[in-house]
């Protein structure tokens, strides 16, 4: 049974990891609501832009100038996975989730014979994946300097993505991350980048039926429009992570302080119980110190 002293000293340890805890649900929930205002404003960019891009493509579809960003090399035999988490822990399932979609996806790759190539961006994901796919890591993407993620993060992120694309190192890029519903629901996502994918994208015009001429041809306009893309989606992407993980954070904190706090009360009664044996101990042995006499 651990002495008064002990119970004491471990009560005001928990006392000072509910602080912590607190403090840190407070920083997550501030976080929250500017990540999530951004990665909600980038949505309605995102669609319409993808849009655009979708009515573009099935109109160069086919064509021996489109575009290799949209015409792909012919081939999936080398596929380069992007498992893009957060720098940092302490966000509840945030990571391991992301983490989870991404070797399940590897696993079936590797098993139908693919060459599976692995870029991490975020120091969570790549310590993770290093203990199963060490051999299989070609990039990694150190956000931890970053305080607040950019366009310029996600461009530079794309143009090494399409350096190496055009230089043949893969054929297809996907890439992991979760998308924001609200504080407690965070979905892990795979996307397709490249080459560009449009299959659930509704096309410019659809709603109107209208039919649009473009000039310069399509396949110029989609040679300048599609890396733009690419970095368009790998931002909305990054905006995504950063709002489910500070919602993931906020979540985890505040459960971590209400656990807290039931522990210094479990504590703090088995304090008082001790307190009260050691009374009733001390004065057992002064009446009967007395009744001697």
């Amino acid at each position: 049974m651990p002495s008064l002293k002990d119970l004491k000293n471990r009560i005001d340890s928990v006392k000072s990891t509910r602080k912590i805890t607190k403090a840190m649900q407070m920083v997550a929930a501030a976080k929250l609501r500017r990540a999530q205002e951004a990665a909600e404003a980038s949505r309605p960019y995102t669609e319409r832009f993808n849009a655009v891009l979708a009515g573009l493509a099935k109109a160069a579809s086919g064509s021996d100038a489109a575009p290799l960003l949209l015409r792909g090399t012919g081939s999936d035999n080398v596929q380069l996975v992007v498992v893009m988490t957060a720098e940092r822990g302490l966000c509840g399932g945030f990571n391991s989730s992301i983490v989870k979609l991404a070797k399940t996806r590897i696993a079936a790759l590797l098993e139908s014979g693919k060459t599976v190539k692995i870029m991490t961006v975020g120091k969570k994901g790549r310590e993770q994946l290093k203990r199963d796919y060490e051999d299989l890591f070609v990039a990694h993407v150190d956000l931890s300097e970053v305080k607040n993620i950019g366009y310029p993060n996600a461009q530079d992120i794309a143009s090494d993505l399409i350096n190496r694309y055009e230089a043949g190192e893969f054929d297809v890029a996907t890439i992991f991350f979760n998308t924001f519903e609200n504080v407690v629901t965070q979905v892990p996502t795979e996307n397709q980048i490249i080459p560009a994918k449009f299959d659930d994208v509704e096309t410019e015009g659809a709603e109107t039926g209208y039919v649009y001429d473009y000039e310069p041809s399509e396949e110029e306009v989609l040679a300048t429009l599609l890396p733009q893309g690419v970095s368009t989606a790998i931002f909305s992407a990054l905006l995504e992570n950063s709002a489910s993980e500070q919602g993931a954070r906020m979540s985890a904190m505040d459960n971590a302080t209400r656990n807290a706090g039931e522990m210094i009360d479990k504590l703090t009664i088995e304090y008082n119980r001790s307190r009260q044996a050691v009374i009733t101990n001390e004065l057992i042995e002064i009446i009967s110190g007395a009744e001697a006499l």
